[in-house]
């Protein structure tokens, strides 16, 4: 084999470069193994379900200290299988923002603006659902209509009406459905899942 000097030092300068890269993604892999198992170390596995859609993905969240460390696929579901699309793969970002600080857009509370005021105010979820509660009655008993116009007895709530999300899944849609249907709401829909 015949190198000039030119060519033995290529030569060399390319291995090293190889040898380099070779080294940097082995450790990188290293690193990336080491960065999990030390965020997850002696996390609490619990499974759960992705909220994004109805399909209903199985989860893992990662749980230390009353804080969620980490989320990832569950293996065990034979739905996703431990695969997650990016939806799925961000729900952390649903309690914490980029850093581990909880979201400050996560609303934790309910709020209220009261009849003429330009403020909103925090009220506890117990008060919320109290007056969710009231003014659903309300506006099925002023709307409801008991016979049709042949005298046929109908019971029908049609000032109100409802659409479900496509973040519900199966088992709570069916349940909206038995809820609204038990009020007599007539006007029910579901928009496709996206």
């Amino acid at each position: 084999m015949n190198l000039n000097r030119r060519a033995f030092l290529k030569l060399s300068g390319v291995s090293a470069a190889s040898a380099a890269v070779l080294l940097f993604a082995e450790e990188r892999e290293a690193l990336a193994r080491d960065l999990k198992a030390s965020r997850i170390t002696r996390a609490r596995e619990v499974p759960s379900v992705c909220p994004h859609c109805s399909v209903g993905c199985g989860l893992i969240g990662y749980v230390r200290e009353g804080q969620l460390v980490q989320v990832e696929g569950n293996p065990d579901s034979p739905i996703n299988e431990g695969s997650l699309c990016p939806k799925g793969a961000a729900t952390m970002q649903f309690a914490y923002d980029g850093v581990g600080r909880p979201n400050p857009l996560r609303q934790l509370t309910a709020k209220i603006r009261r009849p003429g005021s330009d403020r909103w105010e925090e009220i506890g979820i117990d008060e919320a659902l109290d007056r969710i509660a009231q003014r659903i009655k309300e506006t099925r008993d002023a709307g409801f209509v008991e016979k049709n116009a042949d005298g046929l007895v109908v019971n029908r709530a049609e000032s109100i009406a409802h659409i479900g999300s496509a973040c519900i899944d199966n088992e709570e849609c069916y349940l909206i459905t038995k809820l609204m249907r038990a009020l007599g709401v007539v006007y029910l829909e579901h928009h496709a899942r996206i």
